[in-house]
């Protein structure tokens, strides 16, 4: 059973049924035999991709196997009013020409902005009768350097330095996430006209260095220090410290001390968000939001948006060419073209006729890393969690109610431990905790007086010491998550009226996502750029003539919303072109 469901005696009984999620509308017109371009997955690259193509005058159609679209960024009501973001939670990393050309707010995105961003209460004796100290940080550089003074006034003082550090890495980086990466093959070989125009794959990476200047070093060390090599030169105080390093390993079985961390951190902090960088916040009606209003802007350009077309096999014609797809019902739709926003492994080994592709391809794609370290919690709560480092009477909310709230945080030896007891094939005894309540901003997800609660948990292994999980090792999991929250939060676990439990193996069967991973494949240092997910797939194109990925397996990887879609568009454009 992928969601495990706690029952309580206060009359709300809540079944995580999934059929109970209104299910998102598909294009009125009837599935067509023929298009110019099919999409395998209606998650929101998938729908970029789609969109972006049928606004080249390519006829499109999205076929999505699940009854809801998003993929990852996908809302559903888990209890009876209680909606959440189910997977994917936070928003950031969405490109903002993709925002402004597709009109995604006219088409009903609303973002609500978090200010502060950052809660990192402690677990602790208060001094003299006072609550027990926390780290909040946010947009206020006062506030943020009075909260950091109270553990170190020398990491207050370097504070706005590493902060300025950071953005500058980060936007120099912002050329490279909108374009495919360079065009090796065509810059080295053929005739001097096609190395030329290959040259124009070289810009995004001129502009890059030229906005580093002098700080290329300082890229080349972030991108492949441990995150904590950077750190320990800026600051001191381990609560700053562990709060900044969970960025550095959100998502990715690393640990702070694992060469390649410092990138997960980078990748984290070039998002932007109402052009504040490295601002999240939450979509109304959850990470669904998104990809509705993303769906609804493909629409209206005329793409045809399907649901439960589950596809079964990409067709592969006599002359070695993608010719179109058939779905696991026998249904045959031709197509010129077919994208995949599928992982990589699923397109070439699932979807893919496996004698159309070489052994060493094939072997090649067994070796890419999806490892995954996340469990998430998703949980519906009757009343507010009440920390003891903030305390806020009455159920109502303070301001540190709409960040990330990072538990088990206070020092980095605890996420070490954490990583090491994952690495050795079992579940955190005290996990690393990412809890986020988006119901404080938004009134839409929970019933009045209630709320829903995110927890994005690490380290969690795939296997549990070489053995499938079982349903009762995620509530024993779910369990311990709980009471670790019960220690920053008392009451907390009386409030809960239903939970959903997602191990990586129910990740990957419910979403797709190969292995757990959120990113598609890791983001680490073999699988970025040029080698994302290998090297010869670094340009979208695959061996298959006509098959092309589209999905955050490829350039510029997961999280960065749009930009693996909007850069397989234009390639497939272009190569329709000259065709």
């Amino acid at each position: 059973m992928a969601a495990a469901v706690m029952w309580t005696d206060r009359g709300r009984r809540a079944a995580a049924v999934v059929g109970t999620v209104a299910r998102s509308r598909s294009s009125q017109a009837a599935l067509k035999s023929q298009y110019d371009a099919l999409v395998i997955g209606g998650g929101h690259n998938g729908l970029v991709a789609a969109a972006y193509l049928q606004k080249g005058g390519v006829k499109t159609a999205v076929l999505e196997r699940r009854h809801v679209l998003g993929g990852a960024a996908v809302s559903e009501e888990l209890f009876p009013g209680f909606h959440f973001s189910r997977c994917s939670y936070l928003l950031s990393l969405l490109r903002p020409h993709i925002t402004a050309e597709l009109e995604l707010k006219k088409h009903g995105l609303k973002v609500y902005m978090r200010d502060p961003h950052a809660f990192t209460p402690m677990l602790e004796d208060g001094v003299n009768g006072a609550p027990p100290r926390s780290l909040t940080l946010g947009a206020d550089l006062t506030m943020n350097l009075r909260e950091i003074g109270k553990f170190s006034q020398k990491d207050a003082k370097a504070f706005p330095e590493f902060v300025a550090y950071l953005d500058k890495l980060a936007s120099a980086i912002h050329p490279l996430l909108d374009a495919p990466p360079v065009d090796i093959p065509g810059v080295t070989t053929g005739s001097l006209r096609k190395r030329l125009a290959a040259a124009k794959t070289l810009t995004p990476i001129v502009k890059c260095g030229l906005r580093l200047g002098r700080n290329i070093p300082d890229l080349y060390e972030i991108i492949t220090a441990p995150i904590m090599k950077i750190l320990n030169r800026w600051f001191e105080s381990e609560p700053l410290r562990a709060t900044l390093a969970t960025d550095a390993v959100i998502g990715a079985m690393t640990s702070p001390s694992n060469p390649g961390s410092g990138y997960v951190l980078l990748h984290h902090v070039m998002g932007e968000l109402e052009k504040e960088m490295g601002s999240w916040g939450y979509v109304e009606g959850g990470m669904g939001g998104v990809s509705n209003a993303i769906a609804n802007s493909a629409r209206s350009y005329g793409v045809d948006i399907f649901t439960e077309k589950d596809v079964g096999q990409v067709l592969v014609g006599s002359d070695g060419a993608a010719k179109g797809v058939v779905l696991k019902d026998g249904t045959e739709i031709h197509s010129k073209v077919v994208l995949s926003n599928a992982t990589p492994y699923v397109t070439f080994k699932n979807l893919t006729p496996q004698e159309a592709l070489s052994p060493e391809f094939i072997k090649a794609v067994d070796q890419i890393d999806y490892t995954s370290p996340v469990t998430k919690i998703n949980v519906a709560v009757d009343k507010l969690p009440n920390f003891l480092a903030c305390p806020t009477p009455d159920n109502k909310p303070g301001p540190h109610h709409q960040c990330s709230i990072h538990l088990n945080c206070e020092s980095v030896e605890l996420l070490e431990i954490a990583y090491k007891e994952a690495v050795n094939g079992r579940p955190s005894t005290r996990p690393m905790l990412e809890m986020t309540i988006p119901s404080v901003l938004d009134p839409t997800l929970a019933p009045p007086g209630c709320h829903v609660v995110s927890l994005f948990t690490q380290y969690t292994p795939y296997h549990i010491e070489g053995r499938e999980w079982t349903d009762q090792d995620r509530e024993a999991y779910a369990d311990t998550a709980f009471d670790w929250v019960e220690k920053y939060a008392p009451g907390f676990k009386a409030s809960v009226v239903g939970r959903d439990i997602l191990a990586p193996p129910d990740l990957e069967r419910i979403f797709g996502l190969t292995g757990g991973n959120i990113f598609h494949g890791s983001m680490s240092l073999d699988q970025l750029y040029l080698a994302r997910p290998l090297p010869s797939l670094s340009d979208y194109r695959s061996p298959i003539k006509g098959l092309y990925l589209c999905g955050s397996g490829c350039h510029p990887g997961g999280g960065v919303m749009g930009s693996p879609g909007w850069n397989a568009a234009l390639t497939v454009i272009a190569d329709l072109k000259r065709r």
